[in-house]
């Protein structure tokens, strides 16, 4: 497989909207700022093929070749993201469905059926047209199939493929009739044809979780089905070409670690709102870097300015986008790539923001701060590609368990599995204590401390695999919502938190839905938690109602009628540690007791530092690479002791207390332990 030699910077450029002068003037503009990577042609399937079976490549052969000559690498893109529109009126049925039931018309981007035959046959064949012309260009460094998939469909050809998926999956109606529970309101099928797609024609995508979960389930399957389409193409004519596509930021529409599985690098796109706190954004670069299981992944999209498309649409301030693209790289990202590379004169993203404002020209603060951004890349060399950050604690992530948790009715429409994990990744983030996100199927031999908040879905061999890890000696945290429900959300019968029970040494009663605005109180008993901590803190959302059988009550509830019973538990299995929470604590108490179980596992923060300040560790073959990112806005500080380290940005080395401008980003290297 073709690797880079470099962190590829550059982005989205759309050149079939510019004259020659124009593209003469970007390519300029582009060896300025330092741009070694371009992606094009997203959006050019029209142009390329402006009637089926009419290809025309020889304006986009001047380009490439343009931009090889400038000494730009090239990440070219299957336009099957924006189907030509002689291909929507000639076969309608590539048009998607929506789940009303209306046909959709044509215009909008990712707007087509995954599953039609039309749609693949046409984008097979141009991939094939691009392969055939591409595939040994020397520009080219990685293919990008389409672009941010995720549209559901609920056309005929989606109806009668769910079916013929759900046959494969289940064998017999009689096995999707236990499996759905459909004995429950009537819902009993007697034959594999009289199943229905989940939509508002019947509700069945708001009262029936176990069709709508298998429906996403389908939906990841057949995009995925839709991706080996043009992919298997690409990597038949040159198989040492990567092959990818880009995730949107909206991340919970497909399975995005069945996706992975058929990439050769994860590419996602990073938008994150004005008000999305630091570690919110960290943790959604930690969940990209444990889709292929720690291996790094590409920063495909971030914008270089203001976006246009949010609510509100805030400028980057100085220094914040060159802040966010560190974080990234500092989380695993191996290239920096923005959409897009000139602003659009016109359309639905005219305002969003890019290296070449609307001005045209480099006399712009933006311009000016890539250029500082691409000369500063460009001197790191190879020195983080393909690196790793080793953690000894991770977090759980599923995205069945996520679409399951959330359309569970009940016992409260609050329940947010995102944000959920987020608090829990919080606690580690603000201590700069590692941590990896990963997938229910990693393997946890690596890792000394779990925490699995509200896997509400056990499926099957995640038990087991949770149990050895505990009785070899680790610390497993589990949550309120934990255990309930198999794979097709239907519930243990027996004791909650079903499989969990024992190995937690309780059983839960009841859970309580509080209202936004209750709270309740985690009391400590006794100073378990440290001298330093609160004797209580603030809880809700949920509480269980929980009896202890071989566990040790570390803190019961502050108020209601369960006053005085455990809300936090501890259990000593086999070799190991089992904690439960059985409520949603507030930050300050998930903060102290993350603290509390990192200590007890021998897990340190990499290095003392001030508020503010975010630091990684990055290792590859060819260095160890330390981050400190300052995102408050006032100086603070990172103390590296009587370590010596070399600043990779402004050369020298460092070493003891250092202070940390705001925004401002130390990227240096780690000796060795063997050197």
């Amino acid at each position: 497989m073709k690797k880079a030699d470099r962190i590829y910077y550059g982005g989205d450029y759309n050149p079939d909207q510019w004259d020659a002068k124009t593209i003469e003037k970007d390519m300029e503009l582009f060896k300025k700022a330092g741009v070694n990577l371009v992606v094009l042609p997203v959006f050019s399937w029209a142009k390329l093929e402006p009637d089926e079976g009419e290809y025309h490549f020889e304006w986009l052969d001047e380009i490439i070749d343009k931009i090889w000559e400038n000494g730009i690498h090239v990440c070219l893109a299957t336009p099957t993201t924006a189907q030509p529109a002689w291909l929507s009126a000639r076969y309608p049925e590539v048009l998607p469905v929506d789940v009303a039931g209306r046909k959709r018309t044509h215009g909008m981007r990712v707007y087509f059926c995954v599953n039609s035959l039309k749609y693949r046959e046409r984008a097979a064949a141009i991939a094939r047209e691009m392969a055939k012309r591409y595939a040994h260009h020397p520009a080219l460094a990685a293919w990008h199939v389409a672009n941010e998939y995720g549209t559901p469909c609920y056309c005929p050809t989606c109806q009668a493929k769910f079916r013929l998926w759900l046959k494969k999956r289940y064998k017999t109606v009689e096995e999707l009739n236990r499996r759905w529970y459909t004995s429950f309101w009537g819902r009993v099928v007697g034959s594999f044809e009289e199943v229905m797609l989940p939509t508002e024609l019947n509700d069945d995508y708001r009262f029936y979780p176990a069709v709508q979960l298998d429906y996403m389930r389908f939906l990841t399957d057949s995009t995925a089905e839709c991706f080996e389409n043009e992919a298997s193409v690409l990597r038949e004519y040159n198989p040492e070409i990567p092959v990818m596509t880009n995730m949107s930021g909206y991340i919970k529409k497909l399975n995005q670690g069945v996706m992975a599985e058929h990439l050769d690098m994860v590419g996602w796109d990073n938008y994150p709102s004005p008000l999305d706190p630091p570690y919110f954004v960290a943790m959604k670069h930690e969940i990209m870097r444990g889709l292929k299981h720690g291996q790094s992944y590409w920063l495909t999209e971030q914008s270089p300015n203001q976006q246009n498309w949010q609510p509100y649409n805030k400028l980057k301030r100085p220094g914040e986008v060159r802040q966010l693209s560190y974080q990234a790289i500092a989380h695993g990202a191996d290239t920096c790539l923005f959409f897009q590379m000139r602003q659009s004169i016109a359309g639905q993203e005219k305002f969003h923001g890019a290296l070449i404002s609307h001005a045209g020209h480099e006399n712009t603060r933006i311009f000016r701060e890539l250029t500082k951004l691409g000369e500063e890349l460009s001197g790191l060399g190879n020195k983080t590609l393909e690196g790793r950050i080793r953690a000894k604690a991770a977090i759980l992530f599923d995205w069945e368990n996520w679409w399951a948790l959330e359309l569970s009715s009940g016992p409260t429409k609050d329940m947010d599995y995102l944000k959920t994990v987020s608090r829990y990744y919080q606690a580690f983030f603000e201590q700069n204590l590692p941590v990896d996100i990963v997938r229910l199927d990693a393997d946890l031999d690596a890792y000394d401390l779990v925490a699995a908040p509200m896997l509400y879905m056990m499926k099957e061999g995640v038990y087991e695999k949770l149990e050895a890890f505990v009785k070899r000696g680790g610390t497993l945290i589990a949550t309120v919502m934990s255990g309930l429900v198999d794979e097709n959300d239907r519930c243990v019968f027996g004791e909650y938190p079903g499989l969990l029970k024992e190995m937690f040494g309780i059983w839960v009663e009841e859970t309580d839905a509080l209202f936004p605005e209750e709270k309740n109180q985690i009391l400590l008993k006794g100073d378990w938690l440290g001298k330093d901590s609160k004797d209580a803190y603030e809880c809700g959302l949920l509480c269980d109602r929980i009896h202890v059988r071989t566990a040790k009550e570390l803190a019961v509830y502050g108020k209601d009628f369960y006053q005085g019973e455990p809300c936090v538990t501890r259990n000593d299995y086999g070799s190991g540690t089992a904690y439960y929470i059985g409520t949603e604590p507030a930050p300050d108490f998930l903060e102290d007791f993350i603290g509390l179980a990192c200590r007890e596992k021998g897990i340190a923060p990499l290095y003392p530092a001030g508020k503010g300040v975010e630091i990684t560790n990055r290792v590859s073959k060819e260095a160890s690479v330390v981050f400190a990112i300052n995102h408050a806005l006032e100086e603070s500080w990172v103390d590296f002791g009587e370590e010596t380290l070399t600043d990779l940005l402004k050369g020298g080395q460092v070493s003891g207390r250092v202070a940390v401008k705001p925004r401002d980003v130390l990227v240096l290297e780690r000796r060795r332990k063997s050197e």
